[in-house]
């Protein structure tokens, strides 16, 4: 199975890489993931200020991470003579340094990290919505390099197709979609205090449960620039996953919180499971699977569901559920024309598949 992507020149034997954060926050952290089998190592955001991080800092659940991580809490001066240098001796795949926040930074960072970058990535995360300061930053950093240079956007900038136009008119080669959501927060109800947040008491979360949102802005991106690079990153956690963003237009993707969930070893599993999972599918390749063009077909009428017999377990979640109350159990589930308003949440919602729809 062909798992080969190239992105703006970078050769990739695989579409998956690390997302910046705390799992590549050293040359160690680094070359683990680059023996994990990633198609690119990006490095944790280096700024030309040490973060000063609140501690305890990284609260994991089922389904997202929070985080008042900020970006590195390194220098920049040990990153390039020593983290950056060190990688480099066993560095056998594409790396992209990830840099942040302003123009001001840009001046410095990027003359910094050029010798060591196949690539950069530009959080935005704390420069606000103005686009113009955007594009600015844009136009500094290509004064720089001429390296592929990827703006990664935040949930909280408004129009996501605005800030595709306006980076690429600048010079930027693509857009990482999207950073973590905030701000968001956590309260211990027993202790009564807000808690893993920073001194305004405020977490950023990521994870699993943001994959919609991610999903719905790289789809966005691409059909408002279609020649612009999407690299995916948001809720990410198996080889399924990594095949729902190529369809929506990513060409690469970035995992990092369901690592923090599941632990290190999801990226290999991950990697393991995509050509199983790419065959089941019907796909030949990862190049195939991003050349394949999603289709979108709304309708307006549906039909009542029906249910397969032999598969339904009784459970009654469905009864439960189901908010138009058409649905009962009469020694079978059965379900109600007059009152089934075709929803389809029952069907989302059965365990076992039992119960089927026209258009699902």
């Amino acid at each position: 199975m062909k798992l080969h992507t190239t992105i703006d020149g970078l050769s990739l034997n695989n579409p998956l890489m690390p997302a910046a954060g705390p799992l590549v926050g050293d040359d160690k952290k680094m070359h683990f993931l680059q023996e994990a089998g990633c198609g690119a190592i990006v490095s944790k955001t280096i700024s030309t200020q040490d973060a000063q991080i609140p501690k305890p800092c990284i609260y994991g659940d089922k389904t997202y991470v929070m985080n008042s991580e900020l970006w590195s809490e390194h220098s920049m001066k040990q990153w390039k003579e020593t983290f950056l240098p060190n990688f480099m001796k066993r560095k056998d795949r594409p790396l992209i340094i990830s840099v942040g926040y302003t123009k001001s930074d840009m001046e410095i960072l990027i003359p910094m990290f050029d010798e060591f970058a196949d690539a950069f990535e530009v959080s935005t995360h704390y420069v606000g919505t103005d686009l113009s300061v955007i594009q600015d930053t844009v136009k500094t950093i290509r004064h720089y390099t001429r390296k592929p240079l990827y703006m990664k956007i935040s949930p909280h900038l408004p129009d996501v197709a605005g800030f595709a136009k306006a980076i690429k008119a600048a010079g930027a080669n693509g857009i990482v979609a999207i950073n973590s959501l905030g701000p968001t927060m956590r309260i211990d109800v027993d202790k009564r205090r807000i808690v893993y947040g920073n001194e305004e008491g405020f977490v950023w979360t990521s994870g699993p449960a943001i994959k919609p949102l991610a999903l719905a802005a790289v789809y966005k991106i691409k059909q408002a620039e279609p020649d612009l690079t999407v690299i995916g990153v948001g809720g990410i956690e198996s080889a399924e996953d990594v095949i729902e963003f190529l369809l929506a237009g990513a060409s690469a993707v970035q995992m990092l919180s369901a690592a923090l969930i599941k632990g290190k070893g999801l990226y290999k599993k991950i990697l393991d499971d995509l050509p199983k999972t790419l065959e089941k599918y019907g796909f030949n390749s990862i190049e195939e699977v991003i050349n394949t063009t999603l289709k979108n077909q709304v309708k307006y009428k549906a039909s009542t569901p029906t249910l397969i017999e032999d598969k339904c377990i009784e459970c009654m979640l469905c009864v439960k559920v189901c908010p138009y109350f058409a649905i009962e159990f009469n020694q079978k589930i059965t379900f109600d024309p007059k009152t089934c308003f075709e929803c389809g949440l029952c069907v989302s919602k059965c365990p076992t598949g039992a119960i089927e729809m026209e258009g699902l």
